[in-house]
Order: structure tokens, then sequence, then C-alpha cells
């Protein structure tokens, strides 16, 4: 028998837990240093992931004029209701990404920085990109294949004449890449040559090429974002997570 009493204390400490994980799903900015230098990155831990239990983490890469939340909020509504953890880095320069600055060691301290926080599952780690974030991702990718369980893209490519990056893989690291064919920023047909560059290289990669939509991101997320998980949550590192360390020129 419930007293009078007891009920509404009960309520009281219902909303209490309600509003401490509605607290815990905030985006955060966080700060880690790399390179000698403090950067900043935006976190997101999901609620609904059990903390006893390793998550996926999806590192966000940013477009052009544009910073670590803005992936992060785009996704953190899928992140809560499937368990995933996200970590979204600012770059140097608002306007491109670029090595060794921005990584790949940027990435692997934000990812150390998550992992202190949070426990994550090594093994499915991911990254995703939009637009000039999808060029470093896909450059990324082939540089630390065997770190990273897989990546995904939206309206990026990467320029024939770099394509020798694709060879520092490792491992053929699978990648999806999705493009609008209006996309005004990366036409369809360097796209096309970027996914075929990947697959004669032996990579499993995937390109989805959207009918009528341009380089919008954020007019066709809700829907894509869950077709780009359920891409990323097939994939998982067949064994440890191995860090590649390059040669710093500075």
């Amino acid at each position: 028998m419930v007293s009078r009493t007891a009920r509404p204390i009960a309520l009281a400490a219902s909303v209490l837990l309600a509003a401490a994980s509605a607290r815990a799903a905030d985006v955060t900015k966080e700060t880690v240093t790399s390179r000698s230098r403090p950067r900043v990155y935006y976190l997101f831990i999901p609620s609904s992931a059990p903390a006893d239990r390793p998550a996926p983490l999806i590192v966000t890469i940013h477009g052009s004029t544009r910073n670590g939340k803005t992936l992060v909020d785009a996704w953190k509504d899928l992140a809560e209701k499937e368990g995933i953890v996200l970590a979204g880095p600012d770059s140097t320069d608002a306007v491109h990404w670029a090595s060794p600055q921005d990584g790949p060691l940027l990435l692997r301290d934000v990812v150390d920085a998550v992992a202190a926080k949070r426990a994550i599952d090594p093994r499915r780690v991911y990254l995703f990109g939009h637009s000039a974030g999808a060029v470093f991702a896909l450059q990324m990718a082939c540089l630390e294949s065997e770190y990273f369980a897989a990546a995904a893209v939206h309206a990026g490519a990467v320029d024939p004449q770099y394509f020798s990056i694709f060879d520092y893989a490792a491992r053929k690291i699978p990648i999806a890449i999705w493009i609008g064919t209006r996309d005004e920023f990366f036409p369809i047909d360097g796209v096309r040559a970027t996914a075929k560059a990947l697959e004669t290289r032996g990579f499993p990669v995937t390109l989805t090429e959207i009918p009528n939509h341009n380089h919008n991101y954020s007019a066709v997320s809700k829907d894509l974002n869950v077709k780009i998980w359920e891409f990323l949550s097939a994939q998982k590192l067949p064994g440890d997570s191995k860090y590649r360390v390059y040669a710093d020129p500075n």
C-alpha cells in the first residue's frame, strides 16, 4: 500500500531523475591539448546508453565556416535513441581542414579525451564528415584505417591528384559516400571518380546518389543520418585498434 506522502515524494524523485538525464544529454564544449595547443571539441553523451557498457563513438568533421557543434547537433537526437557518443572537433581554420594540425593526431587525442570521460568501444569508432569535412574524413580514414572502423561522408570528394593517399591504408576500411546529383560544390563526376579510385584499390565502398539534392546537408540530415548509422553500425574493427604514427614536419 502506498501512503499519501509517498506518491509526491516518488513523483519528485522521478522529476529530478528526468532533469538529471536531460542535463547529461546536453552537448558540452570541451578542450583537449593536442600538439601542445588547446583544441576545442563538442561532446554528446547520450543518457540512454548504459554507463557500464562501452559505447560506439562517431567523430564528426564539420564543413566550411562551421564548427564542431554543427554536426553534433544534427546527430544528437539519433545518438540519444541509439546510444551513440558524438565528438565534433573544431578545425584550426574554420574554412578548411589541414594535416598535420587537424589530424590524424588531433582526432586520436579527441577520442582519448572522450574515452577518459566515458567508456568507448575502441573497435567501433567511426568518422562522419560533410563537405570540407567529408574530404578530410576520406583522407583520415585511409591514414588511420586500423584505428577507425568505417567512414561515411556527405557531399565530398578527393581531387584526383591526391588519390595516392588511398594507398596509405593498411586495411581496406569500409567507406560510404552520399552525394546530391545537383551538388553545386562537388560535381557528381568527381565524386564518382573518388568512389571508383577507392573501388579499384579494393575498398568496400558504397556510393549513393540522391536525385535532385544539392549541397544542403541539413535538408536531408534527419533521414540520412539513419541510413548512415545503418552503414556504420554494421562495421567493426576485426582486431584491436591500431594508431599509425606519422613523422611531424614541425
